[in-house]
């Protein structure tokens, strides 16, 4: 069956069925198993320490390795259509890398966590604020002169993050670098991040159309009436927004939003329209067993997510690499 020919409807039951097992099964595994009547009961208001662990460890964990691999599909599925380009990802423009150096500069301070997610999250704005303020320049702004501007700030920042953790205490390194190659554990306020992941959906949709002509490229798009460059530049910023909100909230999580996207463009085919929300439920979907799995596959120790993202990411797109070489 060729891509596109699936019935929407099914799809999107499947999807969203896939979400809530895994969700169900964060819920569910852990070093103390806990039953789906006690996970049920729990979410119902029930006391008690299985209750407690729930709605307190698992649920607010659960639902930022959610948000977070929603954001990052979401974002991934869009810098691929505005760059024309299957190998962009969300951290394409050094956001990542400016939410690092906030993240661990609070870390090396030993600031609280509430600290750490505001000193990410004013990272990535700021390095996404460099990135467009010396992209446009004198106002000849150019889709290479962004990309080359990002690539160079997130040089800038990696350069930063490896002084500062040369520099750090023995006992803090352990956890800035967790925090690095992703780590869940600490999210304890997903919600904010949740808001931010249905506001940035509603934003997208109503601009599915002009995506869809702009995929087939400029001139076609600027011939149907789309204003190109607004639209271009109101989606980079919104993409810009959803990565740092992902990288606040579990740090940086590699090939979530590089392979999602072309695994559900294979199986939906290119409309924007079903893209971007499917690959938003695949990418909370898979980050979300995989965060499951890093904190019981060599339980009570914990894996950082990102390493598993990359396990899985680097075979998969290896393999779609082989099978469509153009």
């Amino acid at each position: 069956m060729r891509p596109g020919r699936h019935h929407p409807t099914l799809l999107a039951a499947g999807l969203l069925s896939a979400a809530a097992l895994a969700l169900l099964w964060a819920l569910v595994a852990g070093d103390m198993p806990i039953g789906l009547s006690e996970v049920f009961a729990a979410l119902g208001g029930s006391e008690g320490m299985a209750a407690d662990i729930v709605r307190e460890l698992r649920l607010p964990r659960a639902v930022a390795a959610f948000v977070c691999g929603g954001l990052l599909a979401t974002a991934g599925a869009l810098m691929q259509v505005l760059l024309r380009n299957p190998l962009a990802d969300p951290y394409i423009l050094g956001i990542s890398g400016g939410a690092a150096v906030g993240a661990l500069v609070a870390l090396t301070l030993g600031a609280a966590s509430i600290w750490v997610d505001t000193l990410a999250f004013g990272g990535a704005l700021t390095a996404m604020l460099l990135v467009f303020g010396l992209a446009h320049g004198d106002g000849s702004w150019t889709q290479t002169r962004l990309l080359l501007t990002g690539v160079i700030v997130a040089a800038g920042c990696g350069a930063a993050v490896t002084l500062m953790l040369a520099l750090a205490p023995d006992t803090r390194v352990q956890s800035m670098l967790f925090w690095l190659m992703g780590d869940a554990s600490g999210a304890a306020r997903p919600w904010p991040g949740l808001a931010v992941l249905v506001l940035g959906l509603a934003a997208v949709m109503p601009f599915a159309r002009d995506l869809n002509v702009l995929a087939r490229g400029e001139l076609n798009a600027r011939a149907l009436g789309v204003s190109v460059r607004k639209l271009r530049m109101g989606l980079y910023v919104l993409a810009s927004l959803l990565t740092a909100t992902a990288v606040t909230l579990v740090g940086s999580v590699g090939f979530v939003g590089l392979i999602i996207p072309h695994l559900v463009r294979l199986v939906l085919g290119n409309d924007q329209r079903v893209l971007v929300p499917a690959a938003a439920l695949a990418g909370g979907t898979l980050l979300t067993l995989a965060d499951t799995a890093a904190r019981t596959v060599i339980a009570p120790q914990q894996l950082p997510v990102g390493v598993l993202t990359a396990l899985i990411g680097v075979p998969v797109f290896l393999f779609l690499l082989a099978r469509h070489p153009r």
